[in-house]
């Protein structure tokens, strides 16, 4: 059962907790957290589609990716089967990539429809089950599209089909002009959501099974390289990290929730976490789920929507998503 969720009449929002005054030009005083829709088995990937004004997100274990319009409030399949797709992302062009867990593949649509591979193996060995995307927009590097590669969707029947992983936990980069797939990262356990800061000089990757905490790791990006690898935060204690995204002012907003110990208190870490460009922890938007992924869209990209296992939930905020 979906868990109730009222929509708050008290402003500012009590969901919103600031932790850091540095959080309070984020804010907005009339902003309040609301439920766009419920029903889902595991929400994840969002991505905003500006020019046709909706939201595409992934209910995985449904095998579809649903659409969220804009105008109307409807919720309807955009693709199902979706192959047990997860993140997705919009390419330099404005082409839909989708990670596919269980043909263990990165797709782009193309306007025409059809579906393009674009990597599901790697030296010869099939892939994982891509999990989140990422695509460079900016400079020499654009339409470089990266993506990470844990094995989360072939542990059984519920997001994929079971197999046994042939590759490490990797983060790999697809060259925009090649094509070629290239792994970036090899050591990191459960590597999960991405973001670039918003000049795509550094690459942020969560690393969702990393013990004893959970943690988000920053690099510099240099071309096909990731190199300077330094913590930007740790989770603590029972507290996981999930997919993130940044705003145009370098601030992290991180999906939250517990790693699953038997001492996490759930409905005091569900929701968002949000850090300042140097790591420090600014506020939590408490929610009554666990926030599995999220993205910036509306008209003028300042409307968070967070994808949270059974249900999508948005904020206004008093920023902008960087472009990504």
């Amino acid at each position: 059962m979906t868990p109730p969720f009222t929509r708050s009449l008290r402003l500012p929002d009590p969901c919103i907790e600031v932790l850091d005054e540095r959080f309070l030009p984020l804010r907005l005083l009339s902003g309040t957290v609301e439920r766009l829709a419920t029903g889902f088995y595991w929400a994840e990937g969002p991505v905003w589609v500006g020019d046709g004004r909706y939201l595409l997100m992934s209910d995985i274990p449904n095998n579809r990716i649903v659409r969220w319009d804009d105008c109307s409030g409807a919720v309807c399949d955009f693709r199902r089967p979706s192959n047990h797709a997860n993140g997705l992302a919009r390419d330099h062009q404005g082409r839909l990539l989708a990670c596919e867990h269980l043909t263990r593949r990165v797709t782009r649509t193309e306007f025409d429809g059809r579906i393009t591979v674009l990597a599901d193996r790697y030296l010869g060995k099939p892939l994982n089950s891509p999990n989140d995307i990422v695509c460079q927009q900016q400079g020499a590097a654009r339409g470089a599209i990266w993506f990470t590669d844990p094995p989360f969707g072939i542990s059984g029947w519920w997001e994929g089909e079971p197999a046994t992983p042939e590759l490490p936990h990797g983060v790999y980069r697809i060259d925009p002009d090649s094509g070629d797939l290239e792994m970036a990262l090899d050591d990191l356990q459960g590597s999960n959501g991405l973001a670039f800061s918003p000049d795509e000089s550094v690459l942020y990757v969560v690393e969702s099974r990393a013990t004893p905490h959970r943690r988000i790791w920053a690099y510099d990006v240099d071309g096909a390289t990731l190199r300077h690898k330094r913590l930007f935060a740790d989770a603590g204690g029972p507290g996981a990290f999930d997919g993130i995204a940044v705003d145009v002012q370098g601030n992290l907003w991180c999906g939250f929730g517990s790693n699953g110990a038997p001492e996490a208190d759930a409905a005091q870490l569900d929701g968002v976490r949000v850090f300042d460009r140097d790591g420090r922890l600014l506020a939590h938007i408490h929610l009554p789920e666990r926030c599995a992924n999220l993205c910036f869209g509306g008209a003028r990209r300042n409307r968070l929507f967070m994808a949270s296992s059974h249900s999508l939930y948005a904020l206004y905020v008093n920023t902008r998503g960087a472009v990504a």
